[in-house]
């Protein structure tokens, strides 16, 4: 799909598009005329997969729709609340206090404004999470370049305003800024001055579905839908020339001429690695010669560590990305492909629709630009764990080279030497339990997303039973793969709220490992029932009988008990560190 559709070539597109199942509800705030922003983010919705309902508050009436506790907005009781403030109202504003000294403290008006619109939802019980529009860098040039040693400035306001925001949103777990002004640079007439005059449209219809496409790409990954693995290829992509051909002194990479394009994406692509992006390589190659770079070139900033998976091999590349996402577990969905030639591009955008193929310019001083431009990793959650993504991928290959050399599936499990390691959500791991139920889709019988708040109310709650489950076995550590809450309902009886697992450790038996543990721990405390509740979603299928494999007995569509009393024992071959 074009990354960069018009407002009417979306709305084209998205009312001819099947309808999903996964509902959200968005509430759109803001001071300017927002009817086609909303219109613009509903078919973009509409277009990655979900049934979006969308509240759009009255004209100009944020704080009004916020204090009111009999709103419409808490009715509607959205996930997601926008505010959308456009400069060109707030200019206004500021233009009417009439002191220097007013004027140098309006950015803390602004300040005060969000910190007080935080406030109104929390006392409504808004669980909602905000996405707040940054302040269009808007100069009206009255100040020039003097305008950082003059605090009365409107621009200097603006500034400042925005470096509060960003202050907010690291103290505030469910409070997000959308940079507005990273996205304007790419639009060359982002306002039509005529239509702003006689309509109050502050930006074009086709700005609001550019602002639209970014918006959703990050409610996508509150969601849990984000990239996770960039697959590279290495001739023309990673580095100018052909090894194979040319050899390791004629490659183009450095710090000359055009291999300083490639130098440049190589050291982008490292840093996404360092965020947690898994990087796997993808050539047509002999393995040996393709690696020769990554072990003996002095100028490659990639290095063989840094990738997760190499493939290298004359095979069709759909097939070896297949080969790929068998060793990964994950969706074809969560992975982009960078290679500079187009029919490669294109037997992989057949072969494999999910998979996201960027037509790289012919220009490589061009790639790297173009692909940042895109914004394919949006995130909406980072942890230290996540650098350790790529050892782990790395051993998982060892692993699937070791199936290959056991007779049956109990003698692979037995050889991996595993122990598992139970106990009770702790303040070290809160924003890895929390993550893993904001990304886990597919091992996630429920579905909830919690915030590190949440996780901590878990904790602290002696109406739940919480655990986390580590992992690790001969070839290294999983880390933190698995987390369980259950809530207690009477005296007797507990809830499954949350079961959520890593892709990354299925068929290793842990379910079986845990819920072991469970009942053993339940039935110290004299519990008789254990229910859950199975929510389907597009993703989760994978768990649709996970609770008729672990014993419970369905009682009505999507509830299922067991009786502990009852419960035997399941096989496995994970030795329990604690409890």
């Amino acid at each position: 799909m074009d990354f960069n559709l018009s407002f009417r070539a979306l709305q084209k597109l998205a009312k001819d598009f099947p309808k999903s199942n996964t509902a959200i509800k968005i509430a759109v705030l803001g001071n300017h005329t927002t009817t086609f922003f909303c219109k613009a983010i509903e078919n973009q919705l509409v277009l990655a997969g979900f049934n979006p309902n969308i509240f759009e508050a009255d004209f100009d009436q944020i704080d009004i729709t916020l204090i009111d506790a009999s709103s419409k907005l808490y009715d509607f009781n959205p996930e997601i609340i926008i505010i959308f403030e456009s400069t060109l109202k707030i200019k206004d504003d500021f233009y009417a206090l009439k002191s220097n000294e007013a004027r140098a403290q309006f950015h803390n008006d602004l300040l005060n404004k969000a910190k007080n619109r935080i406030d109104f939802l929390n006392k409504n019980n808004s669980s909602a999470k905000i996405i707040y529009a940054s302040y269009e860098l808007l100069d009206d040039e009255l100040y020039g370049n003097l305008f950082s040693k003059v605090p009365h400035s409107f621009y200097n306001q603006l500034w400042k305003a925005n470096t509060a925001l960003i202050n907010i949103s690291e103290n505030e777990n469910n409070f997000y800024v959308f940079d507005i002004n990273k996205h304007i640079k790419n639009i060359d007439a982002y306002r039509d001055w005529p239509a702003y005059i006689n309509s109050d449209l502050h930006y074009t219809i086709d700005t609001f579905a550019h602002f639209s496409y970014h918006m959703t790409l990050f409610i996508k990954a509150l969601k849990g839908s984000f990239k996770k693995c960039l697959i590279i290829d290495l001739d023309n992509t990673t580095w100018g020339g052909i090894i194979g051909d040319d050899g390791i002194d004629k490659i183009q990479i450095g710090n000359l001429g055009i291999g300083k394009a490639f130098t440049k994406l190589q050291k982008w692509i490292k840093e996404l690695k360092e965020r947690g992006i898994i990087i796997a390589v993808c050539s047509k190659n002999t393995e040996e010669v393709a690696k020769e770079p990554f072990i003996k070139h002095s100028e490659m900033v990639l290095k063989l560590e840094d990738i997760s998976i190499f493939v290298a091999n004359w095979n069709n590349k759909a097939d070896n990305i297949r080969y790929i996402q068998e060793v990964l577990n994950i969706g074809f969905d969560s992975m982009v492909f960078i290679d500079d030639n187009p029919a490669e591009r294109d037997i992989v955008k057949q072969s494999l629709p999910l998979v996201t193929v960027p037509n790289l310019p012919e220009d490589p001083a061009l790639y790297l630009p173009y692909l940042t431009d895109l914004n394919l990793f949006e995130t909406a959650s980072f942890s230290s764990n996540d650098k350790d993504r790529t050892l782990q991928y790395q051993q998982e290959a060892e692993r699937k080279k070791l199936i290959t050399s056991v007779t049956n599936m109990d003698d692979y499990l037995k050889s991996l030497e595993m122990i598992g390691e139970i106990k009770s959500f702790n303040s070290e791991d809160v924003s890895r339990i929390a993550q893993l139920t904001q990304r886990s889709n597919q091992f996630n019988l429920r579905t909830k997303r919690y915030t590190d708040e949440d996780i901590i109310h878990f904790m602290n709650s002696e109406n739940h039973v919480t655990y986390s489950i580590k992992l690790k076995d001969k070839f290294g550590d999983y880390g933190l793969i698995s987390v369980i809450i259950l809530e207690k309902t009477d005296a007797n009886t507990f809830f499954i709220d949350t079961w959520i697992m890593s892709c990354r450790v299925l068929k290793r038996g842990v379910e079986y490992f845990a819920m072991n543990q469970i009942v053993e721990q339940l039935l110290q405390v004299n519990a008789s029932n254990l229910i859950g509740e199975y929510l389907e979603t597009p993703k989760n299928k994978l768990v649709s009988d996970l609770l008729d494999k672990l014993s419970f007995t369905k009682t009505n569509e999507i509830n299922y008990n067991t009786e502990l009393k009852e419960f035997n024992n399941f096989k496995h071959f994970i030795s329990c560190k604690n409890i």
